[in-house]
């Protein structure tokens, strides 16, 4: 299910790369899939370009997200996402801009590729300030790291689904518990 309100962008963005085992599915396996990808996410103009530059530096920024959805579900943060993502802010020219209403919000003051990655920073800020962000996570399955809203009453919620990944990590435990006592 998706998150709610800008989170949705930031969830869209880090789950365009998955895992589970072997398998390893990439949405920006080159120019023309990320172009295609912000486009259609409203991100970028249909006349800007995008180079292979471009792909590797969005795997980076994902790559960073992660890392902060995963401190939400108890992981820590690394200081190598922490500055990939200050980076970026940088680069997207993210500065305050106060609306007719009198209210802050942070903007992108850059165009292309920086200004579509600055958006998606944008949506990270404003679920931090509407105090949703905790709640968007990735799975603790090591094996898939898939971005998911956790909609737990007590914000306990672990795994993207628990159907798949939260029945096999129960049944790894089992496994391990049993196989220690003999069983």
């Amino acid at each position: 299910m998706a998150a709610p309100g800008p989170l949705a962008l930031v969830q869209a963005f880090v789950n365009t790369a998955a895992e589970e085992g072997q398998h390893r599915w990439e949405a920006f396996t080159d120019p023309g899939s990320l172009r295609y990808w912000l486009v259609r996410n409203g991100l970028l103009g249909e006349e800007e370009a995008i180079g292979e530059t471009d792909v590797a530096w969005a795997r980076e920024v994902r790559r960073g997200l992660r890392s902060l959805l995963a401190a939400n579900n108890g992981g820590e943060v690394d200081p190598g996402a922490l500055e990939t993502l200050n980076g970026a802010a940088e680069r997207a020219a993210l500065v305050v801009r106060f609306g007719p209403d009198g209210r802050a919000a942070l903007e992108t003051g850059a165009g292309g590729m920086e200004g579509a990655v600055g958006k998606v920073l944008e949506a990270v800020y404003a679920g931090m300030e509407e105090g949703a962000w905790e709640r968007l996570k990735t799975c603790a399955n090591g094996r898939c790291g898939w971005a998911f809203y956790d909609r737990s009453r007590n914000r306990s919620g672990r795994w993207c689904s628990m159907d798949v990944c939260g029945n096999r990590a129960k049944t790894r435990t089992y496994r391990r518990r049993t196989s220690a006592r003999g069983i």
